[in-house]
């Protein structure tokens, strides 16, 4: 059975730092993109950042400079390495993963979600 689950969500003070792990198990074929979304309340799901199996990222333009994405292949783990956090950052961090092809925007499966609020 396919799972995607997350980890190191809380709450923490504007200008402080983050961690979210994001474990994927379950997988017959090789997972060829992993991401995190985020979805604010009154807010549509957004990309946040999306990392290939060769290492190419992709950032939302809020978050360029502060998010860090990367990846394990060999624990088929992607984490998402956040600082100088914002209160607008405050949202449900969702992570997908893609099997079927290499596409910033495209997701076969998602994790349960885990919330990040940043206090100011």
């Amino acid at each position: 059975q396919v799972q995607l689950v997350e980890s190191g969500g809380g709450l923490v003070q504007a200008g402080g730092s983050l961690r979210l792990s994001c474990a994927a198990s379950g997988f017959r074929f090789s997972i060829k993109i992993m991401g995190w979304y985020r979805q604010a309340p009154g807010k549509q799901r957004e990309l946040v950042a999306g990392i290939t199996r060769g290492g190419k990222t992709n950032y939302e333009d809020s978050v360029k400079g502060r998010f860090t994405i990367s990846r394990d292949n060999a624990k088929n783990t992607v984490y998402l390495q956040m600082n100088s956090l914002k209160p607008e950052d405050t949202a449900v961090y969702y992570c997908a993963a893609g099997i079927s092809v290499e596409d910033f925007a495209r997701y076969d499966y998602w994790g349960q979600g885990t919330q990040v609020t940043v206090s100011s």
